[in-house]
């Protein structure tokens, strides 16, 4: 394709229309399914210590790094590593990898969470909740690969698909950004909707009161510190190139410190209502039961599929209830399947110098295809499950972890990533950012890693067979890092690399002045 047929880089039009993108990547399924129960578990209300320091010493970091690394080079994942360092390359297009297998499986749940928005309005799962979910509905077979469709997940995961390209096919302002702009804030008043009738129903104080209870003593355990890290780092779309991808479609001068801060408390925000919501619908579910909480306390898939339904049928209005939840969960999971779809297409766009509409095409249409042939199977949920612990817990983690010390400790480049946050920003960062990120966090981060993996290697994963584990999990992982090699190797266009000087010149510009 001719470098002249190249359209300019796309840009958003305001500060605004970033920021309820960034938060619409931010505020996925895991907000509403798995920070509860993280809580929960790990010292109710006391955790909320360690979450708030994670936060501030990890999250909102690590959100000013990937802006800036993004809005210096206005460049994709591999590109703005590149013109950081080029040994650094390797690491966006591993980046970019996590965000394609990521978003393969992302559009399974939401493909469920839609179906369950029809399911809930007559209770189709009837009296057996976990049962109807893995037989009647997923009709799962044994752990294995299998090409055996199941028509029910088929139609829908290939329309959750159809949504996405067609919004992402719009561009960065008219698709991205108006969506977020309609859709984030009729998230928020559907789940404040579910979050106040789960309030009044009997039984909710009890939830709230298991939820936020404090149990201080659990502050002296290291887990529930890992805890509170791994749960603001996996929240807030950060180290898969997300948010280097968006912050690439800021205008020259963004604030970018500015905006960070209102993404991670709008994150946090949204977490503590859905733990809210969440903790008081489980407490009228453990009284209807006669149980405790912690005997139908959850997360993840089972709360969402197996735990509310159960709720649902159980509630006065569970219907509207039920749907209103399950709407709730198709639109944050489609706010964040866009933003991830997104790094890949842009990574690609920029390395072979493709239009908005065939990269779309080209990578999404791959993505769909993949997604469509491994987890619309009777055998999908293994892969999906296998797929999300090694892209998180291995892939995200060791992302970050390497980054950080590429950028920090040889490429030596947070003074200058700092000195761009502090030319176009209004909240000054300086020293005290700069040790966190190469210090603090790449220390703790590598521990979560490095203790994965020995998990993983010596008590594999879910009683799953090997040979899961090993095509989809530590396979999976294997392939994307000679992939980030491959694409390495490849030449970037002349014009590309041209773009990404220029800008590069023009940030130093602005450092100077800001200096």
């Amino acid at each position: 394709m001719s470098t002249k047929a190249t359209p300019q880089r796309e840009v958003f039009a305001t500060r605004g229309a970033f920021i309820f993108a960034a938060i619409g990547s931010a505020v996925g399924l895991g907000n509403i399914w798995r920070f509860p129960y993280i809580t929960y578990d790990n010292g109710g209300g006391a955790f909320l210590i360690p979450y708030l320091v994670a936060l501030l010493t990890a999250g909102i970091p690590l959100l000013f790094f990937d802006y800036a690394m993004g809005h210096r080079s206005r460049g994709s994942a591999p590109l703005a590593f590149r013109m950081a360092s080029k040994v650094t390359e390797p690491i966006g297009w591993f980046q970019t990898g996590i965000a394609f297998v990521i978003g393969i499986y992302y559009a399974a749940i939401i493909a469920w969470a839609g179906c369950y928005m029809f399911f809930s309005l007559n209770q189709a799962w009837g009296d057996d909740a976990a049962g109807f979910f893995t037989g009647s509905f997923l009709k799962a077979g044994d752990p294995g690969v299998s090409f055996e469709f199941v028509p029910g997940v088929l139609i829908p995961v290939i329309l959750v698909w159809i949504v996405t390209l067609g919004i992402l096919l719009a561009g960065v302002q008219n698709g991205i950004a108006r969506f977020s702009k309609i859709f984030i804030p009729l998230l928020v008043i559907l789940f404040l909707a579910l979050v106040v009738r789960a309030l009044f129903l009997p039984g909710a104080a009890e939830g709230l009161d298991a939820l936020f209870t404090p149990d201080f003593a659990a502050l002296t355990d290291p887990g529930v510190w890992i805890a509170a890290y791994g749960q603001i780092f996996f929240s807030l779309s950060i180290a898969f190139g997300i948010m280097i991808t968006y912050a690439s479609y800021l205008k020259k001068k963004t604030n970018l410190t500015g905006s960070g801060l209102v993404v991670g408390f709008s994150n946090s925000a949204f977490e503590i209502l859905a733990g809210i919501g969440v903790f008081a619908a489980l407490g009228f579910m453990a009284a209807a039961q006669g149980t405790e909480v912690s005997e139908v306390a959850d997360s993840g898939i089972g709360l969402a599929f197996m735990a509310f339904p159960t709720l649902i049928s159980e509630m006065p209005g569970g219907g509207i209830f039920g749907f209103v939840f399950f709407a709730c969960l198709v639109f944050a999971g489609l706010t964040s399947l866009i933003s991830i779809v997104q790094v890949p297409i842009q990574a690609m766009r920029e390395k072979f110098r493709l239009s908005n509409k065939t990269s779309t095409l080209l990578v999404g249409g791959v993505m769909a295809v993949i997604s469509i042939l491994l987890l619309t199977t009777i055998t999908g949920l293994y892969v999906l499950d296998t797929m999300d612990a090694w892209a998180n817990n291995i892939g995200i983690v060791g992302a970050a972890v390497v980054g950080l010390i590429a950028i920090a400790w040889f490429a030596r480049k947070l003074p200058v990533l700092r000195d761009h946050l502090n030319a176009v920003s209004s909240f000054k960062v300086g020293w005290f950012w700069m040790i966190i990120l190469g210090g603090v966090t790449t220390l703790l981060l590598a521990y979560m890693l490095i203790t994965q993996i020995i998990t993983f290697s010596t008590e594999g994963y879910e009683e799953y067979p090997t040979s899961i584990i090993g095509v989809f999990g530590w396979g999976m992982i294997g392939l994307l890092i000679v992939l980030a090699i491959v694409f390495t190797l490849i030449k970037w266009p002349k014009k590309t690399l041209d773009e990404a000087e220029a800008a590069i010149a023009d940030s130093v510009e602005h450092e100077k002045k800001g200096a």
